[in-house]
Formats: structure tokens, C-alpha cells, sequence
């Protein structure tokens, strides 16, 4: 199988950890490895190949996480802008062969049980291969109001046949269902309101939608077709309008294929569910038992982490005096002290801090519509951003000036590029700059300094084997990222 992997999306309710330009599947909230690593590693398994769905600004972020955990050979498709599931999955099954099995599934979920997870997936496979579209649904614990829900035919009349139990699976420990066998979907419900969940619970043949898929390419694409044609068409287009110099290779380790922008804005914008799934006759659900969460909140994500004896989220930096189940996070290791405080949600960033009480943490979407409203950057980015050739860090920022920490990677160079509105001043902190400005080239090591007047052509690169450490000054009239002239950039921005 080919696993298509979608990593996009902002993961708005996990703000301030999460934000645009590092998203919820990127950070690292309980071990050593993210959301999207995790993913890579558990589909490996069942695998041959890996094709990653993401935007071109969240691209190095996958490149470099797939670094970490030594993932080669991976595809990319690059999104200028997002246009939702279906526009996706369409050009990425059209960039393969008509008779490939895929495995979508989202980047940000965690999977508790792997057994029970590998024997679906393989029993989706076969299906598959029938010439059915498979997904994968999850018994509901609560009336949940964050999940989409599948209504599956027949299903209570599978678990209340003693033949189609099965043995001691238990839900609740309650309710016992016909797990690991394949239903015909009857419909598909977007996100409902507390009362339709709470009666989607009630009629017992409901489940989560869990977002995962398996089909064959040719059968998805002409179910495609069939019942949404503008978006297949456009899609084909896009498809066929790849230029050759937008599909680029990196260190002979990953290449991606990138949408033209007027293509990706000319396809409708829809989910597979609407586009496909809701429609076609030919779709099957598998209800299963794989310990499955999508971590949308920070109430999701409370339960992974260790608790002292009274419940709170356990921290070197963090003091609690008779204070009971408080969710505390800091990314940057501050001392936080709680008092006399219960169910609150603390969490602590270098530019934000957020502070709410548990259960109530989807309502952090409408924080950042406010950000957004607002045009603030916080919704954004963090003060450490995330670039191809390294990061940059704000230290520092006013009306006139701002002071940025610049890490290059071995090897590594910025675009060739000029700014209308400011000047730039480098000091080499550690390692060798070579800088080339108006066409000349020179090299600053650690301790020295160079100047770039505005309007000038440059960039710097690292020729050495450590990282290059900058510290540059920014002074000008207008000290926004956007006043930037690439002229030469092999990473293929524009």
C-alpha cells in the first residue's frame, strides 16, 4: 500500500503550542518525536511508501522531522493553498497508478492499540482490493460533539447476534460490539450539536468518524468522477499543467511535486466526504477497537501525560500548593506555581499564555479567530520560525527596528534576495559566513560583522560543518517578512 499522508491544517484548538506555521502534528507534546513522526513510523510497517500532502510553508518542517527519524525516498505534494480533502486526495492518486492501494490517514492521531490497529488495516486492504472504498470507524465512549459520525447499516443487528460477538471486547465495559468486520455506510454526519450526539449514542449503530480510508486509485477517481466531475477536472488539469522545474529533489531524499496556485484556486474546495463518500455506493466501514484519539483539545491531550498524586500534570518547574488536576505546559521550562487551584489549563509560551479551565478548551478556536481578526501574528508563528536553510528567532522587535537570532545549517544558503524598506546588520556568533552582497563575496567569521544597505542583492550561506549562528539588526521604515525580492532560491519559492 501507499500510505497519503495529510498534513496540513492549523490545529487552532492546541493554540498557543499550535499555530499555522507549526502545527499541532509538528510539535512534540509527549515524547521525543511529534504527532507526524509517530504516524510515518506506525505506517511504515505496513507501508511501501509514503506520499505527504502538506502546504509549502509546513514543507521543511516534515523534511526536517523525517530527518530525525531517518525516513528516505518519501513523496511530497505541495499546496500553495489548501482546498480541503477532496482536491488533495485527487491529485495525489493522480499522480499515482490506477491500481495502487492507499491508506489515507490524518497526521495528528494517536494510536493506542497497534495489534488490533495492523489486522483492520490489512482487512481494509482485501477490501479494498474488491473494488470497495473502506474507512474506519470508532465506538463512541461520550456524546461527542468535536467528531464527525458515520451511521453504519445493520450494525445493531451485528452486535445483538450471539454469533457475530466477539469474545470479552468491551466498550465502557458495557456494551459489546462486532468489531473487525466490514458494514455498508448508510450516511455520513458533519460535527453535531450536544443534543443530536447525545441521540446518535442513544440509537447505538453510530461511530467516529475516524478520517482514515482505503481504496484503490482508479476506483476512487472514477467514483470521483462520477459524482463530483468540476473538482476531478480541475484537479486533472492542475495535474497536467506540473511543470518539470516544480518537481525538485533534496538531498536525493525527498522530492515533491508543487500545484500552481491559479490551478489549486480554480478546483472547488470540499472533503472527501461530501465529494465522495457520502455519495458513492460502494463504501464500507470497518468498526474497530485500535485505541484511537485525534488529540483536538488540550482536554484530549491531559490524559496522556504522567500526574502527581493529585492529579496534576507532573514538571521539574512546576510548584503545586493544594492544587488538584491542573493541565500545566511551558516550552520554554518557566517556574509556574498554581494555589489552591483545580481543573485549570496553563499554558506558556515566549509570546502567549493561555489560562482556562478544563472542559472548556474548545473554545480556543475563537481565541484565534480573535487573533486573526486582529491581523496579530500569533496565530501565526511562534518567535522561532521554521525555514529550509535553518530558523530565525525574534529576540527583539519596535517600531524601527527588529533583532533576530539566525541558525544556517551546514551546507545550507538563504535566497539571493533584496529589501526595499530596510537595511541589515550580521555578527557571526559561531561558525563562517560567506556573504555575498552586490555581487561580491566574502567571508565573516566569528566575531566580525557585515553590513547590507537596503536595495542591495544578497545571501549568506554556511560552508562549514557546524551551525551558523547570526545575530542581524533590522532597521528600517517597514520591517515586515514580506518585503522580500527572491531572485535565486533552490528551495523553489517564489
Amino acid at each position: 500500500m501507499i500510505n497519503i499522508i495529510l498534513c496540513g491544517g492549523s490545529g487552532t484548538r492546541l493554540w498557543p503550542v499550535s499555530r499555522k506555521l507549526f502545527p499541532k502534528q509538528f510539535c512534540k507534546f509527549i515524547d521525543d518525536t511529534s504527532l507526524f513522526q509517530d504516524t510515518v513510523i506506525r505506517n511504515s510497517e505496513l507501508c511501501s511508501k509514503n506520499f505527504v500532502v502538506t502546504s509549502e510553508d509546513q514543507y521543511f518542517l516534515a523534511y526536517d522531522q523525517l530527518k530525525e527519524i531517518d525516513k528516505k525516498n518519501i513523496s511530497f505534494l505541495l499546496e500553495p493553498v489548501g482546498r480541503n480533502t477532496a482536491p488533495a486526495l485527487a491529485i495525489s492518486c493522480m499522480l499515482l497508478d490506477s491500481e495502487d492501494i492507499v491508506f489515507v490517514t490524518p497526521s495528528d492521531h494517536v494510536i493506542g492499540n497497534l495489534d488490533n490497529y495492523k489486522s483492520v488495516v490489512e482487512l481494509a486492504k482485501i477490501e479494498a482490493k474488491k473494488g470497495n472504498i473502506v474507512t474506519f470507524g470508532i465506538k463512541p465512549t461520550k456524546a461527542h460533539t468535536g467528531y464527525g459520525y458515520i451511521e453504519v447499516e445493520g450494525f445493531n443487528v451485528a452486535i445483538n447476534n450471539e454469533e457475530l460477538r466477539i469474545k470479552n471486547e468491551k466498550i465502557n465495559n458495557e456494551n459489546l460490539v462486532f468489531l473487525n468486520s466490514v458494514f455498508s455506510v448508510k450516511s455520513f454526519k458533519e460535527k453535531p450539536d450536544e443534543k443530536t450526539a447525545e441521540n446518535y449514542i442513544e440509537q447505538g449503530n453510530f461511530l467516529w468518524n475516524s478520517g482514515m480510508i482505503v481504496f484503490k486509485v482508479g476506483v476512487f477517481l472514477d467514483e470521483l468522477k462520477k459524482y463530483s466531475p468540476i473538482i476531478y477536472e480541475k484537479s486533472k488539469l492542475a495535474v497536467d499543467n506540473m511543470k518539470n522545474s516544480n518537481n525538485v529533489c533534496i538531498d536525493n531524499m525527498n522530492c515533491f511535486n508543487r500545484v500552481n496556485i491559479d490551478d489549486m484556486l480554480d478546483i472547488p474546495a470540499d472533503s472527501v466526504d461530501y465529494a465522495v463518500m457520502e455519495k458513492s455506493s460502494c463504501v464500507k466501514v470497518i468498526p474497530c477497537d485500535i485505541g484511537w484519539d485525534d488529540l483536538g483539545s488540550f482536554d484530549a491531550l491531559f490524559k496522556y501525560f504522567p500526574k502527581d498524586e493529585n492529579g496534576n500534570t507532573k514538571g521539574e518547574n512546576f510548584i503545586n500548593m493544594n492544587s488538584r488536576n491542573n493541565m500545566v505546559i511551558s516550552t520554554q521550562k518557566r517556574t509556574i506555581a498554581t494555589i489552591d487551584t483545580e481543573d485549570l489549563v496553563i499554558i506558556d509560551t515566549p509570546d502567549a499564555l493561555l489560562v482556562t479551565k478544563r472542559g472548556s478548551t474548545e473554545k480556543i478556536k475563537d481565541v484565534v479567530d480573535i487573533l486573526r481578526d486582529r491581523k496579530s501574528d500569533l496565530s501565526n508563528i511562534h518567535l522561532t520560525v521554521h525555514r529550509p536553510w535553518g530558523t530565525y528567532t525574534i529576540l527583539e522587535e519596535n517600531h524601527r527596528y527588529k533583532i533576530k537570532r539566525i541558525v544556517v545549517k551546514p551546507g545550507k544558503k538563504l535566497s539571493l534576495q533584496k529589501h526595499f524598506h530596510r537595511s541589515e546588520h550580521w555578527i557571526v556568533v559561531s561558525g563562517t559566513a560567506s556573504v555575498e552582497c552586490s555581487g561580491e563575496i566574502k567571508l565573516v567569521k566569528t566575531n566580525e560583522s557585515i553590513y547590507i544597505p537596503m536595495g542591495e542583492k544578497h545571501r549568506v550561506e554556511n560552508p562549514g560543518k557546524i551551525p551558523l549562528v547570526l545575530i542581524e539588526a533590522q532597521v528600517g521604515d517597514y520591517l515586515g517578512e514580506d518585503d522580500i525580492v527572491r531572485f535565486d532560491d533552490e528551495y523553489g519559492r517564489s
